[in-house]
């Protein structure tokens, strides 16, 4: 199996986290997204505890909550000792909803508008991630207003190709943070911020990065500016927030990431970098978001139409949920294991699209999948769901969104109740 909390019963139906998923589709209907607690809890803490062990005190991961954001979420995270990345007002207030302490926010994000810095301030988040020389200027006027100094890191684009996918490469050229030939003018005017205090510098290259090499990169480019900003403006950060971006397993193609030998690996470079050049060794930040909680996901569909190709076309498998629960595959083709769970054990001689139920040709879930000769009614379970499904799962074509149950040893809870048709004429105002 694509990981080791997925599995085959007796009764020759998928398991996950330990429990029969047909009966978890009986108990909560389909589509449904599915979480593995365990699984989260056991991932934070891999982070936690290999930054604790081999970076300098003060070093914590964030929980990149873009990857996946509702209240159960961040008071597990939390509980296991990460901070967390907000990149929204609607993040920030859901991770206070769930208790979490705004002292250990990261207010990310390339366009904060004025409400947002307004609200984050009067709540008291921690620091904000300023990405460019307007939003320097918002924040400083908006703390102003508020009659507070706040905790600012700056972020920078290090110009690093980490060879992923084109949309979620944001180490070279893109819309976030300022370039290194701008840098040192980002700085000496934040310095001048009368209501900032200035204690740190980011960056952030891109997501499902197998390797730990790009990272390294970056860090030597941000050490590099970090010596200069010592000679030229005296400036000594606290924090180095490297980013995010360890890959998961979609497939079986894909490469297995020990994250802590790769952590260790960063935090040897930065601090063997930053004696080479006589500079404090600063507290480290990485964000992690995918690797969290990618693989402790899972989505299960319940096929309705089965569609053999003929004349040589394809043939098609429908289900009764799709992009409008995962547009991952619409957005850039990503790809994804599926497997027959209701029917484990059946010989897998039909090879299909799976199809979604929306009104688009581009409504994909998977291409090449092998099923046993499909039929209305069977469970199909898509493996590492669990980044950037929920977060953008949309009502298009007025589909309701799925509900969200976690697991955790063996039981079954909802996190997330189903969406109903009431909830969305909710907010129409109907004259």
């Amino acid at each position: 199996m694509l990981h080791t909390n997925i599995g085959v019963n007796a009764a020759g139906h998928l398991t996950f986290a330990g429990v029969d998923t047909t009966e978890l589709a009986a108990r909560f209907g389909t589509p449904l997204y599915l979480l593995d607690e365990d699984r989260v809890r056991a991932r934070a803490r891999e982070y936690v505890q290999t930054m604790r062990e081999c970076m300098p005190e003060g070093s914590v991961p964030l929980y990149a909550g873009k990857a996946l954001s509702f209240a159960g979420i961040y008071r597990v995270v939390c509980s296991e000792g990460m901070n967390i990345d907000v990149v929204s007002q609607g993040e920030i207030a859901t991770a206070l909803a769930a208790g979490a302490d705004p002292a250990r926010m990261f207010f990310h994000g390339n366009n904060k508008t004025d409400a947002e810095i307004a609200y984050a301030i009067k709540n008291k988040v921690g620091h904000f991630i300023v990405d460019g020389f307007d939003e320097l200027c918002a924040v400083d006027r908006a703390a102003a207003e508020a009659g507070v100094i706040q905790r600012v890191l700056l972020r920078l684009t290090p110009g690093i190709d980490p060879h992923t996918f084109k949309a979620v490469n944001t180490g070279m050229d893109c819309q976030f943070g300022v370039q290194m030939d701008g840098a040192m003018r980002f700085l000496s005017e934040a310095l001048e911020c009368e209501h900032l205090s200035v204690v740190g510098l980011h960056c952030h290259i891109g997501s499902q990065v197998f390797d730990a090499q790009p990272f390294l990169d970056a860090a030597d480019i941000m050490l590099g500016f970090m010596q200069d900003a010592l000679t030229m403006r005296g400036f000594i950060p606290e924090l180095l927030d490297l980013g995010g971006g360890f890959g998961v397993r979609y497939t079986e193609a894909d490469p297995h990431v020990d994250i802590p030998a790769e952590i260790r690996r960063i935090a040897a470079h930065v601090r063997e970098g930053a004696s080479k050049r006589g500079l404090f060794e600063p507290a480290i930040m990485l964000e992690p978001g995918r690797s969290i909680v990618a693989d402790a996901g899972m989505t299960l569909y319940t096929v309705g139409q089965v569609k053999p190709g003929t004349l040589g076309a394809k043939s098609y498998v429908s289900v009764d949920g799709g992009m409008s629960d995962d547009p991952r595959f619409a957005l850039y083709g990503a790809r994804y294991t599926v497997y027959p769970a209701s029917r484990m054990n059946g010989e897998k001689d039909f090879v299909c699209t799976v199809a979604g139920r929306c009104c688009e040709s581009g409504d994909v879930v998977a291409e090449n999948v092998a099923l046993p000769s499909p039929r209305r009614g069977d469970l199909l379970a898509v493996a590492v769901t669990g980044a950037y499904n929920f977060s953008m799962a949309s009502n298009y074509n007025r589909v309701c969104r799925p509900a969200l149950v976690m697991l955790r040893g063996g039981e079954a809870r909802v996190g997330v109740r189903r969406e109903t048709p009431e909830d969305l004429i909710s907010r129409d105002v109907i004259e």
